[in-house]
């Protein structure tokens, strides 16, 4: 059994969800940790856990990380960590998959699956072994809690229900 370690240093856990719906604010989290076990070379048998440190979130607005972490969405004091762990992978073509997994935010677990593109393993020049993979999926915020809305003068909602999930994640074999 192989085990993997991310590498935060070389990975990127973002979000994105619409604003007044016309654009995107990205946010993402700087403390995370993952792990992944595989007998298989080519990851097919892969079994992942992660978990997002809440109180690192950052979508480059100090108000709107502090809303972020209070009552409101994620309720840090009370639930600091994101997780997720997989319950199952399906190999779709050499390099893609789908990962599917319980996924926990303010203490709602719901199964979601992303889409994950593998690619590639090479070693480094200090011998350590990397592996590469880029994961993406949606979510509905208020399916975990997340329930906070506001309307703008025009009806329109402040911040929309779906959350798009943006993972760039390189993995460290262990000895």
């Amino acid at each position: 059994m192989a085990t993997f370690k991310i590498d935060p240093a070389h990975s990127d856990i973002e979000f994105k969800v619409k604003h007044l719906m016309i654009t995107n604010v990205t946010g993402s989290f700087a403390s995370f940790d993952a792990t992944l076990e595989a007998e298989k070379e080519d990851f097919s048998d892969a079994k992942v856990s992660f978990e997002a440190d809440v109180n690192s979130i950052n979508t480059k607005n100090e108000q709107r990380d502090g809303h972020l972490k209070g009552e409101d969405f994620f309720a840090a004091d009370q639930f600091p960590k994101i997780s997720f762990v997989s319950t199952g992978i399906s190999k779709i073509s050499d390099d893609e998959y789908k990962l599917t997994g319980d996924f926990t935010v303010r203490g709602n677990t719901k199964s979601i699956t992303l889409d994950v593109t593998y690619t590639g393993t090479v070693v480094d020049p200090y011998g350590q072994t990397k592996a590469g993979f880029e994961a993406t999926g949606k979510i509905n915020r208020k399916d975990f809690g997340l329930s906070w809305s506001a309307v703008t003068e025009a009806g329109g909602l402040v911040v929309s229900d779906e959350v798009k999930l943006l993972l760039n994640i390189q993995m460290i074999k262990q000895a």
